[in-house]
């Protein structure tokens, strides 16, 4: 029989913030995979759990390591919690490799959902929330490149960011979305200290500039559409792509008019404008 994988939000900084599922979980579990062993027996102090199953460091220089031993237990019956530091395994946090092995090798992977940085700092960011995208933490190097591919992203944008970076990472998204997007900097969400900074990306800058510590995650809105300049041919020719790359024509219309802002009735009336008449 097949063990199981269980992925556990943990809190992101308040013990509170988890329910009594991820306390029968650490209490069940036959093996406990965690990023770091002190983290895992504070949150059991914290939460009044005793645990007894085996406990396996799982952390980015060991996860490759790790993963054929961690597969075989779930593969010959075990219960396998992973834990990571703060919110839910796989989010910018080790547990992408594993959840995809304990796919393969047949066995179930289920979560007790928790606390996620992500959609808590778009939640109390006060910008947009109907559609977002994660951007994860920001390259090192090549930072000002990867931004001018976001430029034009609509939707808002969530990053992870280390604070001793947060002011050149903020100077550099001002420079490339300009210096007036509007954007939160959510310090040590849940915590003592918690912070949410709002304004715009120049204003979040200068203050950035005098130092900021703490747990970073960065929401800045989706840039707003411009004039569009496509005349009725082109507008076809747009659809056109996006059905040859395998779209319906509704499902291609809709994303010709996502891109450009235009109303569905151009679009729509572009098409049919071009269709060879009989």
């Amino acid at each position: 029989m097949l063990g199981r994988l269980v992925l556990g939000g943990a809190p992101l900084g308040q013990p509170g913030d988890v329910g009594s599922r991820l306390r029968t979980a650490m209490a069940e579990a036959d093996v406990l995979a965690v990023e770091d062993t002190r983290r895992l027996h504070r949150l059991a102090s914290d939460l009044g759990v005793t645990f007894t199953g085996r406990v396996v460091t799982f952390h980015e220089s060991v996860e490759k390591q790790r993963l054929p031993g961690l597969v075989a237990a779930l593969t010959e019956g075990s219960t396998v919690l992973l834990l990571t530091d703060a919110g839910m395994p796989s989010v910018s946090d080790p547990g992408y490799t594993l959840v995809r092995a304990a796919i393969e090798a047949g066995v179930e992977v289920t979560s007790v959902p928790g606390p996620s940085a992500v959609v808590t700092a778009l939640a109390v960011s006060g910008l947009p929330c109907d559609r977002f995208c994660f951007e994860g933490f920001l390259p090192r190097r090549g930072r000002r490149t990867a931004l001018a591919s976001l430029a034009g992203e609509r939707r808002t944008m969530v990053f992870f960011e280390s604070p001793h970076r947060l002011a050149d990472a903020l100077t550099d998204l001002a420079d490339v979305f300009g210096d007036d997007r509007a954007a939160a900097v959510c310090r040590e969400l849940t915590k003592t200290h918690e912070e949410v900074r709002r304004g715009s990306l120049a204003e979040l800058a200068a203050w950035a500039a005098e130092g900021v510590r703490g747990e970073i995650t960065l929401v800045v809105a989706g840039a707003t559409p411009g004039p569009v300049t496509l005349g009725p041919a082109e507008l076809a020719a747009e659809v056109a792509t996006e059905e040859a790359a395998g779209a319906t024509r509704k499902d291609a219309i809709r994303a010709v008019v996502e891109r450009t802002g235009l109303p569905r009735r151009v679009v729509y009336d572009a098409v049919v404008a071009a269709k060879p008449s009989t």
